[in-house]
């Protein structure tokens, strides 16, 4: 089973598309691949916009799904759990629990600052823990 990190965001726009895109420099960094799941097609255009402008150091190879080159390129963004192809983790931007928990090592999911946003990701919390993932919670400060 895979481990699981949600991470507590502040109340600001786009908190959850900004700390993904840090984790997933640092992910890079660290030669790792990995898939972004957002809730929509606007919602992954986002992140890759927002991976775009980071610095010229901490650049990351990445592309929306179907595109780029045929082995794909170290970062995936999509927006349909069917799109995720198999990497070492996954950056679930969705606000739903991945169906195919066997197939990361890691997964990263976020609790949003928003009440109603907030429950749903405590159900998610339970439904990993249930499923037997190891769990961990931090803030999007550290």
């Amino acid at each position: 089973m895979p481990q699981v990190t949600f991470y507590s965001l502040p109340d600001e726009n786009n908190a959850a598309a900004v700390k993904a895109c840090n984790l997933i420099a640092e992910a890079y960094s660290r030669k790792q691949r990995c898939a972004v799941l957002c809730a929509s097609q606007q919602a992954a255009e986002t992140v890759d916009d927002l991976l775009w402008q980071l610095p010229a150091d901490r650049f990351v190879p990445h592309n929306m799904v179907g595109e780029g080159p045929p082995t794909g390129t170290p970062v995936e963004i999509c927006w349909e759990e069917s799109q995720l192809s198999r990497r070492n983790m996954v950056v679930n931007l969705s606000e739903k629990m991945l169906s195919s928990l066997n197939h990361y090592q890691h997964i990263i999911d976020f609790v949003p600052h928003a009440e109603e946003a907030k429950k749903a990701a405590r159900i998610r919390y339970k439904q990993y823990q249930q499923a037997g993932c190891s769990m961990q919670f931090q803030s999007a400060d550290n």
